[in-house]
């Protein structure tokens, strides 16, 4: 339950409602664009908008579309999580293949597609499946992305809390990347990543922020000091 509400967190579900229920063909492509820059800054859409549009686009949009897919995703992870808390199995395994189906899907057309490689790996832990094939999904985001922002500031959310189910150089890659965002000033999401974490595991951050220059180690601080106010 607790992985399925990190991987809801890498979206950031607002409930903001949107009227995108009566896009028509030849607009749904800047929509879609407008939906993925909107989702990957954490805004949110409603349920019932979001479950309007998966149900449009299952006939409306391409496969290969990776703006749309990247939305899509992002619009269909807290329904999976709502069908989970509702208590009713049928819905929340519906949701759960229909989202690896549309991730692979995804994959099928752009295979070094970051984001799509993290998506899956969040669904392995969202099942508590924590085995050789689920940090090899990690591994390909890694590969696929190592220096982009805004998936590592999610991949962190979603990595930190299994680190020490890891094998030993997933841990050391993971622990980097909490530690490199942290030194670039990307500080919010490694500070819920810290706050969320078992002691063990936060032992083992706070080494690497102990690392850290004295100013970044200051502004950490600080960013958790306001998530706990």
């Amino acid at each position: 339950m607790l992985a399925l509400r990190t991987l809801t967190a890498v979206v950031g579900w607002l409930g903001i409602a949107w009227g995108l229920s009566n896009m028509v063909p030849g607009e749904a492509a800047d929509d879609f664009r407008d939906i993925e820059t909107r989702l990957l800054q954490f805004e949110g859409f409603s349920q019932a908008t979001a479950e309007r549009v998966l149900a449009s686009a299952a006939q409306d949009t391409s496969g290969c579309d990776s703006h749309a897919q990247h939305a899509l995703l992002l619009m269909e992870i807290p329904l999976v999580d709502a069908a989970l808390r509702s208590g009713a199995l049928d819905p929340f395994n519906q949701r759960t293949r229909s989202l690896e189906a549309r991730a692979r899907q995804a994959l099928s057309c752009t295979p070094r597609d970051s984001f799509v490689w993290l998506v899956l790996f969040g669904l392995q832990t969202a099942h508590g499946v924590l085995d050789e094939h689920t940090f090899a999904l990690l591994a390909m985001s890694y590969q696929t992305a190592p220096n982009e922002a805004w998936i590592a500031v999610r991949r962190v959310l979603l990595a930190v809390p299994v680190v020490r189910s890891a094998p030993g150089p997933m841990q050391e890659t993971i622990l980097t990347e909490f530690q490199t965002l942290i030194a670039n000033g990307f500080l919010d999401m490694p500070a819920r990543a810290y706050q969320n974490a078992s002691e063990a595991v936060r032992r083992d951050l706070q080494a690497r922020v102990e690392q850290l220059d004295t100013h970044s180690q200051k502004y950490f601080a600080d960013a958790l000091q306001k998530l706990r106010s």
